[in-house]
């Protein structure tokens, strides 16, 4: 790109990585350089935390605020009853307002860690957009918004014809979703002067319905801008592992498994996953990135220590550090392990092997665990586990036991 901007945000944007489109680069820039822009991002509440799959926007909004402008996280109390049917094949489950208010609260949690919420000038805004649709009246609704929509174009968009191409029902329930996304953006403009919308590239046709609908009605100069949706080097989507969503809240993924799935980075993700995920320089993260033999597993360790800081804090970063030298170097036991505790009623005659792993989180499934052992993948105390029937009773467990599956997963089993 040879745009050279004037703002220090959207020169974030582009040197680290983040911008996949913008629909007026120059126009955004200048309202940047001329004062306090305000921007919001969408978040479905779809589960009770966020995930490292929506980490690249959160930093997004992180640098927002760092640059001198105010970010609004948007929760979608209302249009998660709907459901956002972009580029999926099947309609989303639908949930019910208490478990969507419980979900909305989990996700606070970690929005609160990487941004400052408050009433000044550049503080966040948590919103809600319960708040404008859960009243709307249908028929004034029809008239007054319904009209803007051009169906022929609604079903140009890439995410409604991807589902349509391949003849999978997309229900008019789905179908309305892209109206009251727009509709957010109309109304976040009319209330909080928000001018700048910002997602992920899978969600370019609705920020552009957006754009088109709060010109029209109320004749305002508002943006959109794009991220890339990330895969790694190897092809897998961003922040999906063998063992499920990488969470970001810590009771539902330990700080010690979110610092190592990022110690496990490809090598060749290294230097991008630094720009994007941590505030180290620009020129640092090039540097490290460049590091080649065992020297990139140093590299590996600043990003896992970095990221696990802002998430979790510096002293679970340091932890989960000290836990992984331990249990790595020298096959020792770390404190900071995922941990089962098993009572003595649960244990009673004897428990298997098999679902002890599985319990531990090692294995999906039953037949999973037994895979793993039988393809020698599995090590109870650093030793070679081989037999799939084996039973574990309480005097086995009267010290901890370190399961492993594979060179770098890890659990310990004790008595609780």
């Amino acid at each position: 790109m040879t745009y050279h901007p004037k703002s220090d945000f959207m020169r974030v944007m582009i040197e680290r990585g983040y911008l996949a489109d913008c629909t007026d680069y120059q126009g955004l820039d200048e309202a940047l350089s001329k004062g306090v822009v305000t921007a919001y991002i969408g978040y479905d509440a779809t589960a009770k935390s966020l995930h490292v799959g929506h980490l690249l926007n959160i930093m997004m909004l992180r640098w927002l605020q760092k640059t001198g402008h105010k970010p609004i996280t948007l929760m979608g109390g209302g249009t998660t009853k709907v459901g956002d049917p972009s580029f999926r094949s099947d309609e989303r489950p639908l949930l019910g307002p208490e478990q969507i208010d419980a979900n909305i609260e989990g996700m606070k949690q970690v929005f609160a860690k990487y941004l400052s919420y408050g009433g000044g000038e550049t503080d966040a805004l948590m919103l809600n957009n319960a708040e404008w649709l859960d009243g709307l009246n249908y028929l004034e609704f029809l008239r007054d918004i319904g009209r803007h929509f051009s169906v022929n174009r609604m079903l140009s968009f890439e995410s409604v014809k991807s589902r349509l191409d391949r003849e999978q029902s997309l229900s008019f329930l789905e179908f309305n979703y892209m109206i009251l996304q727009a509709y957010d953006f109309l109304e976040l403009n009319r209330r909080y002067g928000c001018s700048l919308q910002m997602g992920g590239s899978d969600q370019w046709g609705n920020i552009i319905n957006g754009i088109d609908l709060t010109r029209r009605v109320l004749d305002h100069e508002i943006y959109g801008l794009t991220s890339p949706l990330l895969t790694t080097s190897d092809g897998r989507k961003m922040g999906k592992s063998q063992g499920g969503a990488m969470w970001l809240n810590a009771e539902m993924l330990s700080p010690y498994e979110f610092w190592q799935f990022w110690r496990n980075t490809t090598d060749a993700d290294v230097g991008r996953f630094l720009k994007l995920y941590t505030e180290l320089p620009v020129e640092e993260c090039e540097r490290l990135g460049a590091l080649a033999g065992s020297e990139i597993n140093d590299a590996k360790i600043i990003l896992a220590n970095e990221v696990t800081t802002l998430c979790h804090g510096a002293e679970a970063a340091a932890a989960a550090e000290a836990t992984a030298r331990e249990v790595f170097e020298k096959g020792g036991v770390g404190d900071d392990l995922p941990t089962l505790a098993l009572t003595a009623e649960e244990i009673g005659e004897g428990i298997s092997i098999v679902q002890v792993i599985v319990r531990a989180g090692l294995a999906k499934s039953g037949k999973e665990a037994k895979r793993l052992i039988t393809e020698n993948g599995a090590r109870m105390d650093d030793q070679p586990l081989t037999d799939a029937g084996l039973m574990l009773d309480a005097a086995a467990l009267a010290a901890p036991v370190k399961l492993s599956a594979g060179k770098k997963r890890h659990a310990l089993v004790k008595l609780g």
